[in-house]
């Protein structure tokens, strides 16, 4: 999936907002809804993803998910979602930003911090200096958690799913995934001035609720009066 436009006029700085949670959080279709409302507030937004989201990193996305990169090791694979990272921010996410667009991202390093690090033990300090190189100083201005007990996400990713074989991380056993949940909530908890955990067991409707009043609460979207959004 390249990057999603969704185009409108704005005269506001651009955010950078990521969506992370475990498989069957319900990131794509939140990230779907957010962008339909900020698109009607008169706002530019392009969706993505990682791993992919530029021509390059979606080459590379689909050797990850096929399952070629846990074959070459844990630290190996985490290179691989680095490499497909550095394409993602110098080709999409930093020219978006200075064009005063809002990025959503499904998934952004905290993604690897989660499955590469808490639940595959890869090295901290190595992925510290894979952040460095590849992001710098660049950090979302929010990143929404969605969070649900293991197994409704597992059973919301295989009725998804059907009849397709799960990829490479929704075919890992339950003990990893509740590696992940682990994972999301100690970050929540680690950094409350940039990740919200957001309860998303209840409707999409519900939680896309609470992800607007979310924005609004931390100042993000500030409502603009009827005659400037016509």
């Amino acid at each position: 999936m390249a990057a999603e436009i969704h185009t409108a006029n704005t005269a506001t700085r651009g955010r950078f907002i990521t969506f992370e949670g475990g498989e069957g959080s319900g990131k794509s279709t939140q990230i779907r809804l957010l962008a339909e409302r900020l698109d009607k507030e008169g706002l530019r937004v392009i969706v993505t993803r990682e791993p992919g989201g530029s021509p390059g990193a979606e080459i590379i996305r689909h050797v990850l998910l096929s399952g070629v990169g846990k074959m070459l090791g844990a630290d190996a694979e985490t290179l691989l979602f680095i490499a497909a990272r550095d394409d993602h921010v110098r080709h999409v996410i930093e020219p978006a930003l200075a064009q005063d667009i809002w990025v959503l991202c499904d998934r952004f390093a905290d993604s690897t911090r989660v499955y590469q690090g808490y639940a595959g033990k890869v090295d901290p300090r190595l992925l510290d200096a894979m952040e460095r190189v590849t992001i710098g100083t660049l950090k979302p201005d929010i990143t929404l958690i969605l969070d649900v007990p293991v197994e409704v996400g597992m059973q919301r990713a295989a009725s998804r799913r059907g009849t397709d074989t799960p990829d490479r991380f929704e075919g890992e056993n339950i003990d990893f995934h509740r590696k992940l949940r682990d994972g999301y909530l100690a970050i929540a908890r680690g950094e409350p001035e940039r990740c919200v955990l957001i309860d998303a067991t209840e409707t999409p409707e519900n939680v896309a609720d609470r992800i607007w009043s979310t924005l609004m609460q931390r100042r993000l979207i500030l409502r603009q009066p009827e005659a400037q959004r016509s």
